[in-house]
């Protein structure tokens, strides 16, 4: 489908969609949602920052909107995450239409949570924790919903949250309509899909096991005792927004204070951050207050700013897949963008599962030698 009009979506929904700059469907929304109003399930996956919020979200509005008793929760693996979809979803929400919303995110006051459940919320956005949390408390009743979204479920697995989601399904009255995202489709998704999805339907955009293509990748060969230096060199030629991703909450602290003091607006977000801090530092770096975010994978999902001009793996990650999401920080929204990863003696090993992950000994498009 060429545009939103044609998906016979309420007037109230294009006008918020023209209001929020949304022109056109992306691909994996142009798929989805038209799938989604029928009533379809979904096993979607597509590349980072392709526009799958607005894909499970306009639904779920429209048909609010439409009269239709429609009760959604959504859930994800991270506060941040959960945080901007929260957002996302209540920018397209007409004010006329009162369509109330509660976020259940943990670091946030429990009373506060209380309240917005209290106001019989439509729609509901949370991590597997907290909603498990108020589910033991019984400050939350799941009988109502009939639409269920999993957002970025491989890294739910990847959590721990298996059993948690489990817990949040067998609080269910009725079999919700399920759409399950996930970037990577391994064994266990497949049966995840087998027992929460029926007859669902694949809905695939790109090759989502690639980063996109406008990222700019490149390396750098160093040894660690090199790699503070040649980040100084690096940043020093970048006018915007940079990532930089470390393996440990310690070094992130690190090389913030070092950053600092080379009279660098660095900031720093890790698991250890109280959220009231996270938020703040997310702002700040939102509006160019910080120029340099110096992060643990925490952030590597769900932080959607537009103009984030570079990303740094000063660490190389574990786990491959963690790789593409970093790197999907940057070249959001159809813009270009640039990745350096730093690789020593010992990250051999994981480079080349990296390599296999995204099928291509060619994806790296340029090589730098390390000249400090």
């Amino acid at each position: 489908m060429k545009s939103f009009k044609d998906m016979k979506l309420p007037q109230n929904m294009l006008r918020s969609l023209e209001r929020n700059k949304f022109f056109k469907p992306t691909p994996i929304q142009a798929k989805s949602i038209p799938l989604i109003m029928e009533g379809s399930d979904i096993l979607g996956s597509s590349e980072t920052g392709s526009g799958k919020t607005a894909a499970f979200s306009i639904p779920l509005i429209s048909n609010i909107i439409n009269g239709k008793k429609s009760y959604g929760l959504i859930t994800c693996p991270t506060r941040e995450l959960a945080q901007q979809i929260y957002s996302h979803i209540n920018k397209l929400i007409d004010r006329k239409d009162n369509i109330k919303t509660s976020l259940l995110i943990g670091g946030e006051p429990i009373h506060k949570q209380l309240r917005t459940l209290k106001s019989d919320p439509k729609i509901i956005v949370g991590t597997p924790g907290r909603i498990n949390d108020h589910l033991q408390k019984k400050s939350l009743k799941l009988n109502k919903i009939n639409y269920f979204v999993l957002d970025e479920t491989d890294r739910m697995l990847d959590m721990g949250f298996e059993e948690q989601i489990e817990k949040i399904k067998k609080s269910f009255k009725t079999k919700p309509q399920t759409i399950l995202f996930s970037a990577s489709i391994p064994k266990e998704i497949i049966k995840l899909t087998n027992k929460y999805l029926v007859k669902p339907v694949r809905v695939e955009v790109g090759v989502n096991s690639l980063p996109v293509s406008s990222i700019d990748q490149q390396v750098i060969n160093l040894t660690k005792k090199e790699k503070y230096k040649s980040l100084l060199k690096v940043i020093s030629k970048i006018d915007g927004l940079i990532m930089v991703f470390m393996k440990t909450k310690r070094e992130t602290k690190r090389i913030t204070k070092n950053l600092q003091d080379e009279n660098y607006k660095a900031g720093f977000m890790n698991g250890d951050l109280p959220q009231r801090k996270r938020e703040r530092v997310l702002n700040n770096f939102t509006k160019g207050k910080i120029k340099i975010l110096i992060a643990t994978d925490i952030a590597s999902r769900g932080i959607d700013i537009s103009n984030i001009k570079l990303v740094i793996n000063y660490d190389i990650p574990e786990i491959p897949e963690d790789y593409v999401h970093r790197i999907g920080r940057t070249a959001r929204a159809g813009k270009d963008g640039k990745a350096i990863s730093f690789i020593t003696g010992g990250d051999g090993g994981k480079w080349k599962r990296i390599q296999k992950l995204i099928k291509k000994n060619d994806a790296i498009n340029k090589k730098v030698e390390n000249k400090v």
